[in-house]
């Protein structure tokens, strides 16, 4: 599977210097909280495709490490979606992705749990220049399968963990 990914990020870097339209970007995150011994390590990077200044298509790949207390949980999610901005000028762009997230988590000697979700997710993108722009994403509003294990779930969720900050370069 690490092959095939590989593959694929070679694929689309390839493609990507080639294409007007392309972007990438991604997110990272690193917590530590020594009180209760958890850490956590998020890597998700991003490849999508502007068809004019209104829609994009892309996907995001995500893969994260948590350890709390003795047990430790590998995680991979693959995460495609349609971008629809509804806002632009000189600096600034609102958008609502919607998208459709599919992963699994796998506990150390453990089982392996499946999940998924599909919503809506608003963001902004602050332009930084002719390629690079900050992005945020905040909340969610849908329906999520067994993420972190509770079952069935819909409704809105604007929590502090539905907050992702990153980056974009757009080629």
């Amino acid at each position: 599977m690490k092959k095939a990914l590989l593959v694929v990020a070679v694929l689309m870097a390839t493609i990507a210097v080639k294409a007007q339209g392309i972007y990438v970007g991604g997110s990272l995150s690193a917590w530590r909280n020594t009180t209760e011994n958890f850490s956590s390590f998020t890597i998700a990077p991003e490849v999508g495709y502007n068809f004019n200044e209104t829609w994009a298509i892309g996907a995001e790949l995500g893969y994260s490490h948590d350890y709390m207390e003795g047990l430790k949980v590998n995680s991979f999610a693959i995460a495609p979606y349609i971008r629809w901005s509804y806002y632009e000028n000189d600096a600034v762009r609102l958008f609502l992705d919607g998208a459709a997230t599919v992963g699994f988590n796998k506990v150390k000697d453990g089982e392996t749990f499946k999940y998924g979700q599909v919503g809506l997710r608003p963001g902004i993108a602050v332009k930084l220049n002719d390629h690079f722009s900050f992005v945020a994403k905040y909340g969610f509003l849908g329906y999520q399968r067994n993420v972190n294990g509770e079952g069935d779930a819909f409704g809105i969720d604007f929590s502090s963990e539905k907050l992702s900050l990153g980056f974009q370069y757009a080629f």
